[in-house]
């Protein structure tokens, strides 16, 4: 299979990029490398991959010093023509998009930057997918899409329809537009509705990697809401081995469906939605208490209030992705962080960074 995977060079792309490439895949990897973090973290999981970080320039295509049946290329989801003579060179056979701008509270002060990314970019990706028989196409959506839903633990046959934040709403926005693709040209569509991802070689923006960086530091951490907040992490592993099986399995009409009582996981059309989440939601100072056992060290803590952006809790109903794939996520939050800090212990060198200050 010749496959294309967007936002290669993020961490659940660094990923499953990986893990594609040693089941022996041919991949392309797509990024724009944007400054939304640190470009050093995403130029390293890319070195991790074969890819020199001096090779890379915009529209050029880098072959890996590792892998053999990986290639890279840098270009933006909004060059569209770009975009499309990609498709029409490497006649990929699927397509798993996970480029986007993150971050819910990001996307209220930078409301355009995420609908030419979220919206526009996938535009992009369903007209190149369309026009160039891809097999499948999965992409990432977001638990952040239940948005004032409170009915736990949240499951793919609710309804959606009140999202709190921009970021979300696009996410939303996603689902719907790939179903008009699969409706209309019998695309195979299958979305990813994924719930506070975590482990090593993470986003520095997630309150994971903030917590740590800041308790290894000797800096204050900012708990929102007295830290009544919840939430359902799920170890990056977990997750990848989650969209490899769907992506092994293209979405199918569901012969169940029906215009009266209508679900809206599954459609007449090839075209299905599914959590991916560990299915046990975490109390925000367990995932501190956790991190300061790992870290050997007391937080710092500053207590402010609640965002209207950010959901309370999520809990993920993943009874569809049992059923359908035999699969649960099972990875534990001790065993996940753990890994997390070994992780970044040695990444940033702290362990050396000490011994020099002592």
């Amino acid at each position: 299979m010749n496959i294309l995977i967007t936002g290669s060079a993020g961490f659940i792309g660094y990923f499953l990029t990986r893990k594609l490439l040693e089941r022996g895949e041919n991949v392309v990897g797509l990024d724009n490398i944007n400054e939304y973090y640190d470009t050093n973290l995403k130029y390293a999981r890319l070195a991790e991959n074969g890819i020199n970080k001096n090779s890379i320039e915009w529209n050029s295509t880098v072959n890996s010093s590792k892998y053999g049946n990986y290639r890279f290329i840098k270009l933006s989801l909004e060059d569209k023509q770009m975009l499309m003579n990609l498709f029409r060179k490497e006649k990929f056979d699927l397509v798993v998009h996970l480029a986007a701008q993150a971050g819910v509270r990001y996307s209220i002060n930078n409301p355009d930057v995420c609908i030419q990314s979220n919206v526009v970019g996938f535009l992009n990706i369903l007209e190149a997918c369309r026009h160039h028989d891809i097999q499948h196409l999965v992409y990432a959506s977001s638990s952040s899409v239940y948005g004032l839903n409170e009915q736990m633990p949240f499951s793919v046959n609710q309804s959606i329809g009140h999202p709190i934040s921009l970021y979300a709403a696009t996410k939303k926005s996603n689902e719907l537009m790939a179903h008009v693709y699969s409706y209309l040209f019998n695309l195979p569509t299958t979305g990813l509705r994924f719930f506070t991802v975590y482990g090593p070689w993470g986003r520095p923006d997630m309150a994971y990697f903030l917590f740590a960086d800041a308790i290894i530091k000797d800096q204050p951490i900012t708990v929102y809401n007295g830290g009544q907040m919840k939430r359902d992490f799920t170890y990056i592993d977990d997750i990848v081995e989650g969209i490899v099986r769907v992506l092994d399995k293209p979405a199918q009409p569901d012969p169940d469906w029906s215009a009266l009582q209508t679900d809206p996981s599954s459609s007449i059309a090839p075209y299905r939605i599914y959590n991916i989440g560990n299915d046990n939601p975490v109390e925000l100072m367990d995932l501190v208490k956790e991190i300061e056992k790992n870290c050997d060290k007391k937080a710092k803590i500053e207590m402010k209030t609640g965002e209207r952006c950010e959901v309370e809790t999520t809990w993920a109903d993943i009874n569809q992705l049992a059923t359908n794939f035999h699969y649960r996520p099972s990875t534990s939050l001790q065993t996940g962080i753990k890994e997390f800090i070994t992780w970044y212990k040695s990444f940033y060198a702290i362990e050396q960074l000490e011994m020099v200050h002592v």
